[in-house]
């Protein structure tokens, strides 16, 4: 459920390659859209807040409409001609330097449209190219502008026109979520479809086109009246298989989410099982402080076997020792089947990544936990904790202070993540522990 209230909406639209993505990061100050010299990069629409002194709009980058294409390409203009129609204004990027068939027959499903459409002639690097407009006017529409996407040239001038435009409006300015979920996993493994049912919507794009997920698409929803921003990031795969510069930056972006959210979900086929992949991402997730939870998905494929579930979190646990307090949920994104288990879970995990312990209780606990363990000794020496202290949630960590420093054996170490696991309600969540000398 998206929380944003009288806002305006303007839409980039165009063909593939005429700029659209670099004109959008250009326009909201960050590079957040993928940009590439191959067409169709942008499938799902990307959106963000254009800001302009006081005022703010909420900007979309579509993806390229083309005529010659396979299914998906369809798909991805349709929705570019959709969210065009839902906007307050349109901004129809053309390369100044050619109009081609396929711009003019975009143009004509937009003409019901005119009376809300800027048209940027983009890649009018010099003043000399502005000449070339004359070549557009022709098309009737009642603005132009020339500008340089790349360079800057004729931004402020889009700028100023587009918000001459659009009504002041007090924007509240959609407030900042209580928890940031991102679904990570490899390509085809549901992530878009979980992502359209937890938003209601059709943010993502679904097809069986492994890969079709390439910008990072943003949604929000409430549960239990907390305010959820979930992130679909495009497939990972090994990095063997990563030859295109687009899906590279695309995986790379996928990594950098993982620092950006608070709980990842690594979503696994249920039917493919777990590949050394996942288990790179997971130890990334976990390096990363993050919370993480294994979603199998497509749970409702696999035959109804006696204490399944069980089984798989058994196998997941041996593959993935350092990772048995991880979390596993049987789902089914296409039949809508364990999402409020999920999302429970995820609500549990973040509560524990933002817990904090009160150092006189911790140190109580501590010396309980020490009596209750004989006194570690290895070839006659004796290991001793006095002190322990939270120093920061997200990530979780712990600092120790003993009589040996970084030297305490692990086998103490272990034991005392293992208590505080138990005894201090942190069951679900990695948590780092630092052992240093003094006190």
């Amino acid at each position: 459920m998206n929380e944003v209230t009288q806002v305006s909406r303007v839409a980039l639209v165009g063909r593939p390659n005429v700029g659209k993505s670099t004109l959008f990061n250009r326009l909201v100050g960050k590079r957040q859209a993928i940009t590439d010299p191959t067409p169709g990069v942008t499938r799902d629409a990307v959106e963000s807040v254009w800001k302009n002194g006081d005022r703010y709009v909420l900007l979309a980058d579509t993806g390229g409409y083309q005529t010659e294409g396979g299914e998906l390409d369809r798909v991805v203009a349709a929705r570019s001609i959709e969210r065009a129609k839902s906007c307050d204004l349109i901004i129809l990027v053309l390369d100044i330097r050619n109009l081609t068939p396929e711009d003019e027959d975009f143009i004509a499903l937009l003409r019901p449209y005119a009376a809300k459409m800027i048209v940027a002639l983009n890649k009018a690097d010099s003043p000399e190219k502005d000449t070339l407009a004359a070549d557009f006017l022709s098309l009737g529409f009642a603005e132009y502008v020339c500008l340089s996407a790349s360079h800057g040239r004729g931004v402020d001038e889009l700028t100023e026109r587009v918000f001459d435009r659009l009504p002041r409006l007090a924007l509240p300015l959609e407030p900042e979520p209580d928890l940031r979920l991102a679904i990570l996993g490899k390509p085809n493994a549901g992530k878009s479809t979980l992502v359209n049912l937890l938003t209601d919507s059709d943010l993502s794009i679904v097809s069986e086109i492994p890969g079709t997920t390439r910008d990072p698409v943003e949604g929000r929803f409430i549960f239990q009246g907390r305010r959820i921003r979930v992130l679909d990031t495009a497939g990972i795969r090994r990095r063997g298989k990563v030859v295109e510069d687009v899906e590279y930056y695309s995986v790379n972006r996928a990594i950098k989410t993982i620092g950006e959210s608070d709980v990842v979900l690594l979503l696994i086929d249920a039917e493919e099982g777990l590949t050394d992949q996942d288990k790179k991402i997971a130890y990334q997730i976990v390096k990363e402080g993050r919370g993480i939870i294994f979603g199998l998905n497509k749970w409702d494929l696999l035959p109804k076997i006696k204490n399944q579930v069980e089984a798989v979190r058994d196998r997941i646990r041996f593959l993935f020792p350092i990772l048995d307090f991880a979390p596993v949920v049987p789902l089914s994104a296409k039949q809508g089947e364990g999402l409020k288990e999920l999302l429970q879970t995820v609500v549990r995990v973040n509560k524990q990544l933002y817990q904090r312990i009160d150092t006189a209780k911790l140190n109580e606990m501590l010396k309980f936990w020490m009596e209750d363990l004989p006194t570690p000794q290895i070839k006659g020496v004796t290991y001793k904790i006095r002190y322990l202290t939270q120093v920061s949630v997200l990530p979780v960590k712990f600092v120790a202070f003993g009589n040996h420093g970084k030297d305490t054996p692990s086998s103490l170490t272990e034991y005392l993540i293992n208590r505080i696991r138990k005894d201090l309600g942190f069951a679900d969540v990695p948590i780092q522990f630092e052992v240093r000398g003094g006190k």
